[in-house]
């Protein structure tokens, strides 16, 4: 009997996973890129390339992005960056691959970091396979002319004062 101990863990793990995973081990992310720099309120992309190094179709994953503040004190909440964080994906065949684009927009400003994560849709107890870490630097926006709004603030009082202005000396003339 504990001769066969080694032998069913495994069997039993692969029992529990199922083809519901298949080929979630053989699969690598890679990113576009790195490092973003963008301005807080932009949108910006990026492209995630899901690869099934594999021998058999890998199927039944799902792909979610995931983002976090890469400084204490900034609150993130990743519903406000993209509203399709997760995507279930199609079988992968065996060596080939899957280029997703993601939407984001800058909502906070300051240093965060953004990765993808591949995970099997059954839930099995794996770790998630995850992409490189994206570092996006958001810079503080700041400017007088907020959506357009400083040749309103600054138009509407000057023709009101130009329009009170015409119609004393009009008054004085008469």
């Amino acid at each position: 009997m504990k001769r066969l101990a080694p032998i069913a863990a495994p069997l039993v793990a692969l029992a529990l996973a199922g083809p519901a995973a298949a080929g979630v081990n053989s699969v690598t992310v890679n990113v576009d890129r790195t490092s973003i720099s963008t301005v807080l309120g932009h949108k910006f992309f990026l492209r995630s390339t899901i690869s099934n190094k594999g021998d058999t179709p890998a199927s039944n994953l799902v792909a979610h992005l995931n983002i976090l503040s890469l400084r204490p004190g900034v609150y993130v909440d990743p519903e406000d960056w993209s509203s399709h964080r997760t995507r279930y994906l199609g079988p992968i065949p065996a060596g080939g691959s899957l280029t997703l684009t993601w939407k984001l927009q800058a909502v906070n400003s300051g240093s965060l970091g953004v990765y993808i994560a591949v995970l099997p849709a059954s839930g099995a107890p794996r770790p998630p396979t995850t992409g490189p870490t994206v570092h996006v630097s958001i810079a503080r926006r700041q400017t007088l002319n907020s959506g357009g709004i400083l040749p309103l603030a600054l138009g509407i009082p000057s023709l009101l004062g130009a329009l009170t202005l015409g119609l004393r000396f009009r008054r004085r003339a008469s």
